[in-house]
């Protein structure tokens, strides 16, 4: 199982394992099905049993990882019922969410300089990872560019919500970028979303990102068919 070791790292143990495990989960170097334990994840990540213990019990309430009595956990399967639940709260939440900051969005202001020169720099380091072909890479930083403009908003409420829902939405996100090689496109998409928010344009932010949300849905079928192993509908 290639996870890192996080004992030198700087957040709780217990945070740590639960971030490192999601994103395993996530990517997908955790299949869904695949049965984990606590002693063999913490002697791969380098800790006791107890933040492992504590980062299932995050995870569980994310419906990420299932307990199977006298057995031990499971890795979710994955589910389209999930999938689509998944991507309407993040339409119906994100959607207002980047409306309110193009409303915010002014270009005087310091921390809106911040956030722009961020925001352009995730998108530089995105390029970098199409061309690259760094696939993980590239996925981090769709996931951060997200999550940056999000926290704008200071709604630490809004950001938990959301950062629920994307667990089940990602994976299947992760599935099909694999397939669809989108990488560049979504970068451009990004742009224009970000080009809406600093042009004070409500309207079309909402529909770009919409749009960009929905841009894989068409492939879903094809994929739960190729991918039926994933998959508990």
């Amino acid at each position: 199982m290639d996870l890192p070791n996080i004992t030198t790292k700087r957040e709780t143990l217990s945070d740590n394992a639960y971030q490192v495990i999601r994103d395993a989960i996530v990517s997908l170097r955790l299949e869904p099905g695949q049965m984990v334990y606590e002693a063999e994840l913490g002697s791969t990540l380098g800790v006791s049993r107890t933040p492992i213990r504590e980062a299932f019990r995050k995870l569980m309430a994310e419906e990420l990882i299932e307990v199977q009595p006298q057995r031990g956990a499971r890795i979710a399967y994955m589910s389209k019922k999930k999938i689509d639940e998944a991507r309407f709260v993040r339409i119906s939440l994100e959607a207002n969410a980047f409306k309110e900051v193009a409303k915010l969005w002014n270009p005087e202001e310091a921390r809106f300089q911040r956030l722009y020169t961020q925001v352009k720099g995730i998108l530089d380091d995105q390029k970098k990872m199409v061309d690259e072909q760094n696939f993980d890479t590239f996925f981090q930083l769709d996931e951060k560019f997200h999550y940056t403009l999000l926290e704008t908003l200071g709604n630490n409420t809004l950001i938990s919500i959301i950062n629920q829902m994307r667990g089940h939405l990602n994976r299947m996100r992760y599935l099909e970028l694999q397939e669809t090689k989108h990488m560049r496109r979504l970068v451009t998409e990004h742009e224009g979303i970000f080009d809406a928010i600093t042009s004070n344009n409500v309207e079309l932010t909402e529909r770009l990102l919409s749009e960009h949300i929905l841009l894989l849905e068409g492939s879903m079928n094809d994929l739960i068919q190729k991918y039926s192993h994933y998959f508990r509908l």
